[in-house]
């Protein structure tokens, strides 16, 4: 036993001053739960026999079984028990003895990875109600029959997606006795699309049969000209294939507590399918040599893809846009979430997001490849996945464009999406992730143009058409190929189509106007926005500018709105709505104040205390629209450490923490940190209260070990305020 207890020390990962738990991102890692929770101390009389005892757990897992049939979990190559969310499942218990219900207390306990949270959701207590509340967990007995009973639980429709162990509590007057860890009880839980509570909701049977169920699809390719398909076997439900799925959201690190957010595993996963920057899945490969591995026109499914790379670890050499297309679709539909696999013909992979491709060309009319930077891609698959949008505004949710190919990046990784499909359509651009990088596939201008002698450049050529001319995906319960190129685009040439595009240009898509004189921007007035810098927990206030350049009088209804946003963009909600009628007289420059008080975002400011203000200002005269948006983040205060008397290895050392509390309120329940390796082992220290304005000093005595330059970290935690910390290099003298 005190060799299993050391190596288990060894294993935890280390703290760091960020967090009271390490990272919980791994569904493979487990805690250990202690069959016997006593209370206090135990009386010798005591035997755990004498009380209500789990004999048996029946899980009702085979395919033919109630819970695989009615979850369509049934195709799954798994024996565990498979279930989709928000959607209630039976189970049976065997007691050694009949159940009572007015002395017996028991519950379920659900757990994922290593450091369950109820908080977090990674811990999940089940207690036994009289109702199910649709979308909520609980339990209710069904049926109950000599020693046994019958259970029907329902989940939550938001509940983290992966594998979860299940144990049986029973309360006894002395402590918790609980069942032993059981593998044979694990649990998969699944995203729901039959479920209209969950975010994946699609409400076509057929289209759920098709985009969820259906474990084989078809890949258009060739050219505009020459359309060519072929089959891809997607595998979702092939043995080892569920879990190769749930370790790739471990190898992008994914917080278990995000788990249960389509948008956040279509994001990470867009990245981890291609191995550029994380190591991820497949590696590309375009240049036709495919040394030490298998060419990408090769594979036939993700199958053989996936299950290389969950036991290798390493990226499988090669893809190409229909690999990684394909292996992502597995991922999306094993997991749950509808997901068709995409092709754009003649697809722009515009460099610089200018919604143009410039081709130089030579004298003889050649195109000059060392200048032309842009590409046209015959044809480029990517996967769209269906869910709602509650980041954005109403109406964006649906279909979502995501993209496993390593084209560009997206916030420092090579990652595409989700990006409604629905937003690209009317071009507003403007909503997250990577829609103007989209947008400039299916909508660019292809510019053709002359270098003369002097280095001018003449425009030869615009052909506005080329671009995005088809874009198909396979046909519902059918091999068909049907076009969606409408869902995209409005018709080229209409009236909706320029309109879509001055609203992705108003957006931020950057157009060179040429030869192009419909859209003419209010360029006789400039907009500024500038956000005070300010420490969170007092006002500030934003400052809107504007210059009026002309000889005449304008009047701007000006909107300003202010959102709390997650440190990734999403929008938690807006604090600030502010609209006022600006006067810009002739040549002359106009400053408008509006004060943030701490108390309009204290109460909903995230942890990284982001806010987001987007200011628009109708010209009201010409009807023109200006635009700004700006992120800005609170300053989060320090905490100072110091140390004082002689730092030598072996000898007692101080070192203090300080931090002034600079909110408006009393801070409760904090919790400070401090490490330092080779200094000290980590210390925890609890204040229940800081007031406002106070200082609160913490002073700590150790020895240190190793000599030379070592870092102490400190990090300071509560609900109101986090991400707080300090550092400070000292060196360690010799002794």
């Amino acid at each position: 036993i005190r060799m299993t207890e050391t190596t288990d020390k060894e294993k935890k990962p280390p703290l760091n001053g960020r967090r009271a738990l390490p990272l919980n991102n791994s569904n493979d890692e487990e805690n250990e739960v202690p069959e016997m929770e006593a209370f206090g101390l135990i009386p010798r009389g005591f035997n755990p026999k004498d009380y209500l005892r789990v004999v048996d757990i029946h899980m009702f897992k085979e395919p033919h079984e109630i819970n695989k049939q009615q979850h369509h979990t049934d195709k799954y190559y798994n024996p565990k028990l498979i279930i989709r969310r928000g959607q209630s499942f039976q189970i049976q218990i065997d007691f050694n003895r009949p159940y009572k219900p007015e002395t017996d207390q028991f519950w379920l306990e659900y757990l994922i990875g290593r450091y369950p949270q109820q908080n977090k959701g990674t811990y999940i207590p089940i207690l036994v109600r009289e109702v199910l509340k649709p979308g909520e967990w609980g339990a209710k007995i069904t049926h109950k029959e000599n020693n046994s009973i019958r259970l029907s639980i329902m989940s939550s429709a938001t509940c983290i997606i992966g594998k979860f162990r299940l144990y049986v509590a029973v309360w006894t007057p002395f402590g918790i006795l609980r069942t032993h860890r059981n593998s044979a009880t694990d649990t998969y839980i699944l995203f729901n699309p039959w479920c209209q509570q969950d975010a994946v909701y699609l409400d076509d049977e057929s289209e759920r049969e098709e985009y969820v169920l259906n474990d084989v699809g078809i890949v258009f390719h060739g050219n505009i000209n020459d359309i060519k398909l072929r089959s891809w076997s997607y595998g979702q439900f092939e043995e080892n294939i569920l879990d190769a799925c749930l370790f790739l959201m471990d190898k992008a690190e994914l917080e278990l507590s995000g788990r249960g957010n389509p948008i956040k595993i279509c994001r990470v996963a867009s990245a981890v399918i291609n191995s550029r920057d994380d190591n991820g899945v497949i590696a590309g490969s375009w240049d036709n040599t495919y040394t030490y591995g298998v060419p990408p026109s090769a594979w036939t499914g993700s199958v053989d893809i996936l299950l290389e790379y969950y036991s290798s670890k390493q990226p499988v050499r090669y893809g190409q846009c229909w690999v990684f297309a394909g292996v992502f679709n597995t991922f999306l539909r094993c997991l749950g979430i509808p997901a068709r696999l995409i092709t754009n013909y003649s697809s722009a992979h515009d460099n610089n997001a200018n919604l143009q491709l410039d081709f130089f060309l030579d004298d003889e009319g050649k195109v000059d490849t060392k200048l032309t930077k842009d590409s046209v891609w015959n044809y480029h698959c990517w996967n769209e996945a269906w869910m709602t949008r509650p980041d954005l505004p109403v109406g964006f949710g649906g279909w979502q464009v995501v993209d496993g190919t390593p084209q560009e990046t997206s916030d420092g990784m090579y990652r595409c999406g989700p990006a409604s499909v629905q937003a690209i359509k009317h071009g507003h651009v403007c909503f997250q992730f990577d829609a103007p990088f989209v947008y400039a596939e299916v909508n660019s201008d292809i510019v053709y143009l002359r270098r003369e002698k002097n280095g001018t450049q003449v425009i030869e050529n615009i052909d506005t058409n080329h671009i995005g001319q088809l874009i198909v995906t396979k046909e519902v319960g059918r091999d068909g190929m049907m076009e969606i190129t409408e869902e995209y685009k409005f018709q080229e040439g209409s009236e909706e189509e320029r309109l879509a595009l001055e609203t992705a240009v108003m957006y931020g898509v950057k157009k060179q106007t040429l030869q192009d004189t419909s859209y003419q921007p209010q360029a006789d007035v400039d907009m500024e926005f500038h956000a005070q810098k300010a420490v969170l927990g007092s006002d500030f206030k934003v400052t809107i500018t504007f210059r009026n350049k002309s000889g005449n009088s304008y009047t701007a209804t000006t909107y300003l709105s202010g959102n709390i946003v997650f440190y990734t963009g999403v929008t938690k909600n807006e604090f600030k709505k502010h609209s006022f009628s600006a006067k810009l007289e002739p040549y002359s420059s106009s400053t408008y104040d509006v004060v943030i008080k701490s108390s309009e975002y204290l109460s909903d400011l995230l942890d990284q205390a982001s806010f987001h203000f987007f200011v628009t200002a109708r010209i009201n005269e010409t009807g023109k629209i200006l635009a700004i948006q700006k992120a800005t983040v609170l300053e989060i205060p320090a905490l100072r450490i110091k140390t004082q008397g002689e730092m030598v290895a072996g000898k007692e050392m101080s070192v203090t923490v300080e931090f002034t509390n600079p909110l408006k309120q009393t801070l409760e329940n904090v919790t400070l940190r401090l490490e330092g390796p080779g200094v000290l082992r980590t210390m925890k220290k609890e204040f229940r209260q800081i007031p406002t304005n106070s200082t609160l000093i913490w002073e700590v005595k150790c020895i240190p070990i190793r000599p030379g330059l070592r870092k102490l970290i400190a990090s300071l935690n509560c609900d109101a305020l986090r991400h707080v910390y300090g550092e400070l290099n000292v060196q360690i003298q010799k002794p």
